[in-house]
Order: C-alpha cells, then sequence, then structure tokens
C-alpha cells in the first residue's frame, strides 16, 4: 500500500452505520489546514450496538495492529474494543487510528455534540469542530500537536475575521 485511501476508509465506516466523529488531521484537512496527514483518525460511540458495527468494518478492511515490532496476538472483537479503545491499525485501505476518548475530550458524546456535518463525496461525515480539534492538541501536549495548535489558531482567526 502506498497511502491512505481516506475516501475508503470512510466509506466503509459510513457504509457499516459506525457512529464516529472524525478528529485528527485529516478533520484540521476538511477545516482548511494545510498540514499533511497519513491516517484517519475517529472516535467511535461506545455503545455495544456501534461497537458491533466497527468491529464488522475493520474486519471488513482486514484491520491488524499498526506499529507493533514484534508479532502481538490481536483478536478483532467486541471484548478488544470494550478493553482497549485506543487502537492504531493498518487496514486493506490505510492507517487507522480509533480513540475512545481523545485527550482533552469526554469522548464521542461531547464531539458529536459541537461537531459538523460535511457532505463528502455524497457521505454524510461528522467532523470535530475547530475548537474541539484545537482542544485536543493542546492536551496532547506533544510537539507536533503544538505546531499544529498554531496553525489551527491563525485558521480559526481566519474564518472569523
Amino acid at each position: 500500500m502506498t497511502g491512505t485511501d481516506f475516501f475508503g476508509v470512510l466509506e466503509v465506516l459510513i457504509r457499516r452505520e459506525v457512529q464516529f466523529v472524525l478528529i485528527g488531521g485529516l478533520a484540521a484537512r476538511l477545516h482548511g489546514s494545510p498540514t499533511v496527514t497519513i491516517d484517519v483518525d475517529i472516535c467511535p460511540a461506545g455503545d455495544t450496538h456501534n461497537l458491533d458495527r466497527l468491529v464488522e468494518a475493520l474486519r471488513e478492511m482486514d484491520a491488524q495492529l499498526r506499529s507493533v515490532n514484534e508479532t502481538v496476538p490481536f483478536t478483532l472483537d467486541l471484548k478488544t474494543l470494550e478493553g482497549s479503545m485506543n487502537l492504531t491499525l493498518m487496514t486493506s485501505r490505510g492507517a487507522l487510528d480509533v480513540l475512545g476518548e481523545p485527550a482533552g475530550t469526554d469522548g464521542y458524546r461531547e464531539l458529536a455534540a459541537n461537531a459538523i456535518t460535511l457532505d463528502v463525496e455524497g457521505l454524510p461525515l461528522k467532523v470535530a469542530s475547530l475548537d474541539d480539534l484545537m482542544r485536543m492538541k493542546e492536551a496532547s501536549g506533544r510537539p507536533k500537536d503544538r505546531i499544529e495548535l498554531e496553525v489551527l489558531g491563525a485558521l480559526r482567526d481566519e474564518l472569523e475575521g
């Protein structure tokens, strides 16, 4: 695989009726950020029915753990998702991160309440608000997130001005 098929990942999730909010770099790009990203980051609803749909979507995309140096047993099922809602995965369509409670947030409900819905290639997509993206970047404290926080702040100023 040469890169992530962003639309392909999102299409499977939406077709499988997974309730999620798009977060991370791709969400920032949809708001107008020029920063390049290599993966899709989502925060899914944590109810059992939604997690079952997410498991089916991940199985369809042959999801495996990403960035693991050694062979680690990984069973893709409801129990795994309920036990570890922070997963970095490689799928047949590219990189996907699943975050149950992204830094600086209370998770799906909060993000969904503030999200905007965009039409992406005919698919309705819940995208984290610019303010929520900035809050997540600030809370994570990673150097790359501090840089992106500056970019998002400038973007917000431009949009408001």
